[in-house]
């Protein structure tokens, strides 16, 4: 039997279950495990295979962490979740939704998805690469982390929020970034097996991530059967740290008008 990732949890109530982008860990939904907890829902987020306490897969690749994010949904014997994926986590996902949509009563994809071409995963991965170059040469993660991040941030990023995604992004062991972001430009659903996902999503972005631009999002939301987006402006790659309040908000809101019953 295949170990379980590890995670944080907080609340009772109907399961949302987060998961992190290549850039962090759970810490990146900390502001939301609140907010949903106290909004009367099971908040849930993981610890990637590889990051924090979670064992790495092997092969490390998005098939390995859609089977292992749906290990943890059945461990969790909360029914179908609401899965609220970021960056990588938007991609592991569509993964797991895609395998099996039994599980999933609703998506929300957070600056991810899949890239419109080759140059948008270039754009996307490069600079990451770089920046473990630098630290191969004898850097810090946590000097990664103060080299990225301001990278990728909008104009109205709220300045705890880009420290939390900084911390976060400082305590990523090297190994499983690297192993990461070599996974990065596998994602491989295609429009014809994304189309096949009948559940509610909603897909949130902010207008200046570089990560996933709007076009990515909105091109996404055109392939989704039943999909909203939402764009934030001044947010760059990370809306749920940079504008927690209108991410939250939005949020809630899907969740609310889609409440499943039990």
């Amino acid at each position: 039997m295949a170990v379980l990732p590890t995670f944080t949890t907080l609340g009772s109530g109907p399961t949302v279950l987060m998961l992190h982008d290549a850039d962090g860990d759970h810490l990146t939904f900390a502001p939301q495990v609140e907010t949903l907890a106290t909004a009367g829902y099971r908040a849930v987020a993981w610890d990637m295979p590889g990051y924090g306490r979670s064992a790495p897969v092997e092969p490390y690749t998005f098939k390995a962490l859609a089977q292992s994010c749906l290990a943890l949904i059945d461990a969790l014997q909360g029914g179908p979740v609401a899965l609220v994926g970021h960056g990588m986590g938007a991609m592991v996902a569509l993964e797991a939704a895609v395998r099996d949509p039994s599980k999933v009563r609703r998506l929300v994809l957070c600056a991810g998805g899949p890239a419109l071409d080759a140059q948008a995963v270039e754009d996307w991965v490069a600079p990451r690469l770089r920046a473990l170059e630098a630290l191969d040469a004898g850097g810090s993660m946590e000097q990664l982390a103060q080299t990225l991040v301001p990278q990728f941030i909008g104009t109205g990023a709220l300045p705890e929020g880009v420290r939390l995604a900084s911390h976060a992004l400082a305590q990523v062991y090297p190994g499983a970034y690297r192993r990461a972001l070599a996974a990065l430009p596998t994602f491989d659903r295609g429009a014809a097996a994304l189309a096949q996902l009948t559940m509610p999503a909603l897909l949130v972005g902010g207008d200046l991530d570089r990560c996933t631009p709007p076009v990515a999002l909105e091109a996404l939301a055109q392939v989704l059967p039943d999909a909203a987006t939402l764009r934030l402006p001044h947010v760059g790659h990370w809306p749920q740290l940079e504008d927690p309040e209108g991410f939250d908000a939005a949020l809630l809101d899907f969740l609310a008008r889609r409440r499943w019953l039990h």
